[in-house]
This record gives C-alpha cells, sequence and structure tokens, in this order.
C-alpha cells in the first residue's frame, strides 16, 4: 500500500497557558496543505514493493554510502518483525527505528498481534518547518496498517491512538480544517459560517469546509526557506502564554483582509528575534500583495493568501 502524506498549516496559533504536565494549552486552526507531500509505502511479510528499487536507484543502498550524514538509511527491530527504509535527499539524521512511522507499528502492536512489515518513506516535506510532516507520516501510519491488517478501528480510535504519537499527529487522522485545542490533540469541526475558500497546492481546489473551492477568490502559497530548522523545544522556551486578545474563532470569522494583526502566531515573536530572515520574508509577502502572511507552526516555514 502507497500513501502521500500531506502537511498542514497553522490558521493562527495561540500559546494560552502552560500546563502542570509541562505541556501547553494552545488553539489553532488546522488546514491541511497538498502542495508539499512524501511517500509511504507499507508493505506486509514478503509482499512486493514498488518503490524500494527507485529509491536504492536514487538515493543508494544503505551499505554503500561514506557521508557523513546519508541520504538513505535502513534499520530492523530486534525481533525482526519491522523493516524500516527512510530516504531523504538533504540526509537523514535520525535513527529510522525511533521515526514516528516506526513507533506508530510499535503502538499499534502492544495492542494487536500485527504481522512482519516493510516501512519504505521518502521525504520530501520539509524537517523542523512547522508543517508536521513526521505528525503526517505517523498519521498515515497508523491507517495503512489499520486498512492492511483489517483491525477494524475508527478514527476516533485512530486518533486516540495518534494523539500518544504527536500533539498534532490527531488532525492528520482526519485531515480535513479542524480546531485544535488541549495540546493540539482536542479536535472540533470549524463552523460553516467561517468558511475560508482557498486553493490548497494541488490540482484539485480545496478549503476549510471542502466547499465552493471552484469559486475560490483566493489563492495560498507556502514557503521553505533552506538551511533554517526550527526546534520546537527552543520555540516553546522563549514563548510567553496569554490569551489572545481576539479570541480564535472571533478572528476567523472576520474577513481575511482584517486577520493581520488579530490572527496571530505566538511563535513569531521569539522565532522572528532569533532567525530575523524570516520576519524579513513575512514583509516581503506583504509587499508582493498579500493579504494575509503568517508563520506555520513553530516555524521556519511561512505562507501567504493572495487574493486572485
Amino acid at each position: 500500500m502507497i500513501t502521500n502524506p500531506n502537511v498542514k498549516i497553522n490558521l493562527g496559533l495561540n500559546v494560552l497557558r502552560k500546563r502542570e504536565d509541562g505541556f501547553h494549552d494552545l488553539e489553532t486552526l488546522f488546514v491541511p496543505y497538498f502542495g508539499i507531500r512524501d511517500t509511504l509505502e507499507i508493505v506486509v511479510g514478503d509482499d512486493y514493493s514498488r518503490t524500494s528499487a527507485a529509491l536504492f536507484g536514487k538515493y543508494g543502498t544503505p551499505d554503500g554510502y561514506d557521508d557523513e550524514t546519508p541520504m538513505l538509511v535502513q534499520g530492523i527491530s530486534e525481533d525482526g518483525k519491522l523493516m524500516i527504509t527512510i530516504a531523504r535527499k538533504e540526509g537523514v539524521d535520525w535513527d529510522p527505528l525511533k521515526d514516528l512511522t516506526a513507533k506508530a507499528y510499535h503502538i499499534l502492536s502492544e495492542d494487536f498481534d500485527l504481522p512482519p512489515v516493510k516501512i519504505f518513506l521518502e521525504k520530501t516535506s520539509p524537517v523542523g518547518a512547522g508543517l508536521g510532516g513526521g505528525s503526517a507520516d505517523a498519521a498515515f501510519a497508523l491507517k495503512m496498517l489499520n486498512d492492511l491488517c483489517t483491525l477494524g478501528l475508527s478514527e476516533q480510535k485512530l486518533a486516540e491512538y495518534a494523539a500518544r504519537l504527536g500533539s498534532d499527529c490527531a488532525f492528520f487522522i482526519y485531515n480535513r480544517p479542524m480546531i485544535g485545542e488541549g495540546r493540539g490533540e482536542i479536535l472540533s469541526e470549524i463552523a460553516t459560517d467561517s468558511v475560508l475558500a482557498m486553493t490548497c497546492g494541488s490540482s484539485s481546489p480545496t478549503s476549510i469546509m471542502d466547499l465552493l473551492s471552484e469559486n475560490s477568490r483566493y489563492d495560498l502559497q507556502v514557503l521553505t526557506p533552506e538551511g533554517i530548522a526550527v526546534s520546537t523545544k527552543d520555540a516553546y522556551g522563549g514563548i510567553k502564554p496569554h490569551l489572545p486578545e481576539v479570541p480564535l474563532r472571533e478572528a476567523l470569522a472576520k474577513p481575511i483582509e482584517q486577520w493581520d494583526g488579530i490572527l496571530v502566531n505566538d511563535f513569531e515573536e521569539t522565532v522572528f528575534a532569533k532567525y530575523p530572515e524570516l520576519a524579513a520574508i513575512k514583509r516581503s509577502l506583504y509587499d508582493s500583495g498579500a493579504v494575509y502572511a503568517s508563520m506555520s507552526g513553530s516555524g521556519s516555514a511561512l505562507f501567504a493568501i493572495y487574493r486572485k
């Protein structure tokens, strides 16, 4: 089975308070963005893989690299039930067995007798960009394993597993515009009176409510600055939680042209202080005619909404 996990953007991101468990309560609107995708294949046992030959041809074999940060890595679990291969043009500098897709397999294996599987992941989504690429891979892996192994899990149950892997993983189970609260794992549908019709980087227009997208008056563009990866831990380290002047839902209900200054991402203040080039990019987006621009998540990706 092959899928293409997409990323997300955040429309507004308010960090409200720090919790006793060390996490933060926040509110945001998650919106899927289909212009950036990974490729994820999972095969059961010795079934034929349709992507492995292409990966090895493009990135080399795991035994044949000399680079300090190889473009292709491979790992096998101690029990031999999971083999995972990860390829990335910029290099893979993490243990494949600690990748969230591997953790997705193991978290399900705690409750189900899963068969041996092979995971092949080609990473094209940027790392440390605030677009949730790793979370998407994990959520899609859960959905794929549910189908491949006929586990019969509902979306709600899959979202519960996903929330244990990461704060925004549950969103990708549903993969449609949703308000995120708590750590981001408490999800609710966006009200129909807050519809934002836009083209989310795909051949088929989409919108917050997947309504009237063919008549959208707006285009969405996402930028991923090269060479800047923002640590989520560092971004939270400088954050000062507070209640927003304009609550998220109230800000989203206003015309898009009024969002600047009221629909905010609280991480911008600290991240822009460390990476002023990101602030400059945001200014350039407004200079180029954007009606709204913002950083996504904890950065470094930015996006802009233009009127057609």
